[in-house]
C-alpha cells in the first residue's frame, strides 16, 4: 500500500524556514494511521529531488529498513523576474517509489557526486519567489559539473572491472533541463570528454584540430561546441531528445526536471524496445550539486511484469499534457504579478478558477493571520493512482 511507504520530499520552493513541505505531505497518509516516516525535505535548489532519491534508496539498503517502500516526492514551482528567463520558467511534481523487483534498477557503485561552493544561482530573499541568476557562470558551472561527474563515473566503472564507458554504453543520456538547447549542448560535451581519451586518432578528421582542447577552457568556445554538437546530433536524435517532450512543453521544473525527462523517455516508444536498456542520467543543482548516475531498464516486459506496470501508470501523461488549458501571455503575466502580491502575505485567500484545475489537484485555500496554510483537493476523482 502507498499508504505505507515512507516518503523524503526534494523541492527549493519552500514556503517555512523551518517546517519541511513533508510535514505537510503527512496530511495524505493521516486516514491510515501512519505516522512512522524517516525523513524531511531535501533542498539545494534542482537537486533536491535526487537528493531524496538516492537518499531513500540507501534506506532500502540499510540496516534499519524495515521491507516497506520508500517514496521520493519531487515537485516545485520555476518562476522567474521579467526578462529572459521567464518563458522558460514550469512547474510539476513527480513521485517514485523505491524498493526491490523494481522495473528501474540504480546502478551500484558507480554513481559520481560533485559538489561545490558557488554563487550561480540562489534564492537570497525570502520576500520574494525570484532567484538571483548569474546566467553565464551558471552555464559553466553546469557544464564543468557535468564533466566532472561523467569522467569520476568513467573511474568508479573502470575500478570495478567495467568495460570502458563512454556514450555508446548507454541507450540513453538524460539531463537536469533548465532548457533544451542547454540539454543538446551537454550531450555535445560528453562527446567532446569522450573524443578527447579516445585511442581513435585520425579516425575523425574534422574532429582532430580539437585534439588538444582542454575542458576548463572551452565552456564558452564556439568552435568547439558547434563541431560536438554536429558530431554527436544523430545520437542526441536518439539518446537525448526523447526525453525532452515534458520539458519541451512544460519548462523548467527544478526538482522534478530529470525524473520529467525519464518519464518522457519511458513513453517514447514501446516497452518491448525499452526492456533491457541502460540510461545515464545528470543531475544538477545551483550552488552547486551534481551527480551522474545510471540504470538499468528491467529484462521482463510481459503483461504481470514491475515493468508493464509502471508503464501503465504513464499511461494518461499525453493526454494530460493535451488537456492543459491554453492562456495568452498577459493572463500569465497578471499570475505571476498577483503570485508577487502573495508573497509572505498573511492573512491571505487566493483567487482564480478551481475549474481549470487537473482531476485531483491538490491547491491552497487560505492562509491566516499566523501563516498558517490550509489545503484541499478538487472534487474530480484521481486517475490512475497519481498523487
Amino acid at each position: 500500500s502507498l499508504h505505507d511507504a515512507l516518503p523524503i520530499f526534494g523541492t527549493e520552493t519552500i514556503i517555512d524556514k523551518s517546517k519541511s513541505v513533508k510535514s505537510v505531505l503527512m496530511q495524505m497518509f493521516a486516514e491510515s494511521g501512519n505516522s512512522d516516516m524517516e525523513g524531511v525535505d531535501s533542498t539545494n535548489a534542482c537537486y533536491g529531488g535526487t537528493a531524496a532519491l538516492f537518499n531513500s534508496v540507501n534506506w532500502v539498503e540499510s540496516s534499519a529498513w524495515d521491507g516497506r517502500l520508500a517514496l521520493a516526492v519531487c515537485a516545485d514551482i520555476a518562476v522567474y523576474a521579467a526578462g529572459a528567463a521567464r518563458p522558460s520558467g514550469g512547474a510539476g511534481a513527480v513521485a517514485m517509489l523505491v524498493g526491490p523487483r523494481a522495473p528501474l534498477v540504480l546502478d551500484r557503485g558507480v554513481r559520481a557526486t560533485h559538489m561545490q561552493h558557488v554563487y550561480d544561482f540562489y534564492k537570497p530573499d525570502m520576500s520574494s519567489e525570484y532567484p538571483v541568476v548569474d546566467a553565464k557562470l551558471s552555464i559553466q558551472c553546469y557544464l564543468s559539473a557535468l564533466d566532472t561527474c561523467y569522467n569520476l563515473h568513467k573511474q568508479k566503472a573502470a575500478a570495478k572491472g567495467c568495460p570502458p564507458v563512454t556514450l555508446a554504453t548507454f541507450d540513453a543520456v538524460l539531463f537536469h533541463s533548465p532548457y533544451c538547447k542547454l540539454v543538446q549542448k551537454s550531450l555535445a560535451r560528453l562527446a567532446l570528454n569522450d573524443f578527447l581519451v579516445s585511442d581513435k586518432a585520425g579516425k575523425l578528421p574534422e574532429l582532430e584540430k580539437f585534439r588538444e582542447t582542454k575542458l576548463e577552457e572551452s565552456y564558452f568556445d564556439r568552435d568547439v561546441e558547434k563541431a560536438f554538437m554536429t558530431h554527436s546530433q544523430a545520437m542526441f536524435e536518439a539518446k537525448t531528445k526523447p526525453g525532452l517532450k515534458i520539458a519541451t512543453n512544460v519548462g523548467n521544473m527544478y526538482t522534478p526536471s530529470l525524473y520529467g525527462g525519464l518519464v518522457s523517455y519511458m513513453i517514447s516508444q514501446p516497452l518491448e524496445e525499452l526492456a533491457g536498456r541502460t540510461l545515464g542520467l545528470f543531475s544538477y543543482g545551483s550552488g552547486m550539486a551534481s551527480s551522474f548516475f545510471s540504470l538499468r531498464v528491467a529484462a521482463d516486459f510481459g503483461p504481470d511484469s514491475a515493468l508493464a506496470a509502471f508503464s501503465r501508470c504513464l499511461d494518461d501523461v499525453q493526454a494530460r499534457l493535451e488537456g492543459r488549458a491554453k492562456v495568452a501571455p498577459e493572463q500569465f503575466v497578471a499570475t505571476l504579478a498577483e503570485r508577487e502580491k502573495a508573497v509572505d502575505s498573511a492573512p491571505f485567500h487566493p483567487v482564480g478558477d478551481l475549474g481549470m484545475l487537473a482531476a485531483g489537484t491538490f491547491h491552497l485555500v487560505a492562509i491566516d493571520d499566523k501563516h498558517r496554510r490550509e489545503y484541499a483537493r478538487t472534487d474530480r476523482p484521481q486517475q490512475n493512482g497519481h498523487l
